[in-house]
């Protein structure tokens, strides 16, 4: 049974959604970082990175320290592990749908009295 709510897997779908936040999520996955040093490859602008990952902090897909002035970022997968518990549990269910589906077609399309 998948833990999280509706409105969280919407969050989180809806953060996954932007290859720039996924981009993020992949670097975070090497290891904590700062947000100037997670910002480095992209080519937009720090404030933009920001409102990234304000997203991704909302989606509970990662969580923040403060050191000083230096904002320290690091990866949180449960969020993730929840929805792919629901893409999974909805693929077994499509997928069964669709055997049957090709079970039907191959018996309809088989000559009568063979």
């Amino acid at each position: 049974m998948v833990k999280g709510s509706d409105a969280t897997l919407d969050t989180v779908f809806s953060a996954l959604a932007d290859p720039t936040r996924r981009e993020i999520l992949a670097r975070l996955a090497e290891g904590e970082s700062s947000v100037t040093s997670l910002a480095e490859p992209f080519d937009i602008s720090l404030p933009a990175i920001s409102r990234h990952l304000t997203v991704l902090e909302t989606a509970g897909l990662l969580a923040r320290t403060r050191d000083g002035r230096v904002h320290r970022i690091r990866l949180i997968p449960e969020p993730m592990l929840d929805a792919i518990e629901w893409m999974v549990r909805y693929g077994h269910f499509w997928e069964t749908q669709l055997e049957s589906l090709e079970r039907y077609i191959r018996e309809s399309s088989e000559p009568k009295g063979a």
